[in-house]
């Protein structure tokens, strides 16, 4: 089965204008620098790493498993001169035509899919790296936003499907004069599996007109850090450090991130 996503239409188009920036940027880039190339952008959407990077000179392709996502990243590059190796893939199929160095996954880990599909795309990631080769995967931890972990006990639960914000949520004017907005609600939660459904709203106005509205659910796994570890060696790969929120320290229980730098051996015993 495809992974699910909602990163189309809309969605693809607010995160083209609005989603831009981060410490992630840097803490990434410092690795692809230090550890080799070419590299490879896992989930790289409309390009947030990606296209610092290229400007940068470095040797980084980028796939995603939004066409729509892929081709707004294309045109934003195209802009600039840039012509990236882009793939629509899915990661548990991932199959690049090259092997990489340093993979980064930032952001997309366990979005849509289940955990036999975040399984292979564990071992597709070690499968397309060379010998020595770092994978770095970040994961938000399942405490960090409040509202949500109120839904692990019982009684949280019962108050579920949310509703919609009564305001109109991050409304912003986008290149093309109309204006965008994103809502997002919590519709179900299972702690025993792990996972959260939300729903994303879309929308979209013209002169104060609404011209456009779309929504999308999606399911989001949940992992705490040894489970994950548990899998990255599962695979093959040696944890060499885990670090917190996007910075070189070691990861503890006041980070809202946890970001696994794993390494492909050199030679398979």
């Amino acid at each position: 089965m495809a992974p699910q996503t909602w990163h189309y239409g809309l969605v693809a188009k607010w995160w083209a204008e609005f989603n831009e920036g981060g410490r992630e940027i840097d803490y990434f880039r410092r690795f692809i620098e230090r550890d080799g190339q070419p590299a490879l952008d896992v989930a790289c959407g409309t390009g947030r790493l990606l296209l610092p990077y290229l400007r940068a000179g470095l040797d980084v392709d980028g796939c995603d498993v939004s066409e729509d996502m892929i081709a707004l990243c294309r045109e934003r590059a195209e802009r600039e001169g840039l012509s990236p190796t882009l793939l629509v893939q899915s990661m548990h199929e991932l199959d690049p035509p090259r092997s990489y160095r340093t993979i980064v996954v930032c952001g997309g880990f366990a979005v849509g899919s289940d955990r036999a599909q975040d399984l292979q795309a564990l071992d597709r990631f070690y499968e397309h790296l060379e010998p020595g080769g770092t994978l770095l995967l970040d994961s938000e931890v399942p405490y960090a936003n409040p509202q949500q972990w109120t839904h692990w006990l019982r009684k949280g639960r019962s108050e579920l499907p949310g509703g919609w914000p009564d305001a109109d949520g991050d409304r912003r004017v986008a290149s093309d004069g109309s204006e965008l907005a994103l809502q997002t609600r919590l519709v179900a939660f299972d702690p025993l599996e792990q996972h959260a459904t939300l729903e994303m709203r879309a929308r979209q106005w013209r002169d104060d007109r609404l011209v456009a509205e779309e929504v999308h659910t999606l399911d989001l796994g949940l992992y705490f850090k040894n489970e994950l570890q548990l899998m990255l060696e599962r695979a093959g790969f040696h944890v060499a450090a885990v670090h917190g929120d996007h910075e070189e320290v070691a990861a503890s229980a006041q980070h809202d991130f946890v970001v696994f730098v794993a390494r492909k051996p050199l030679s398979v015993a």
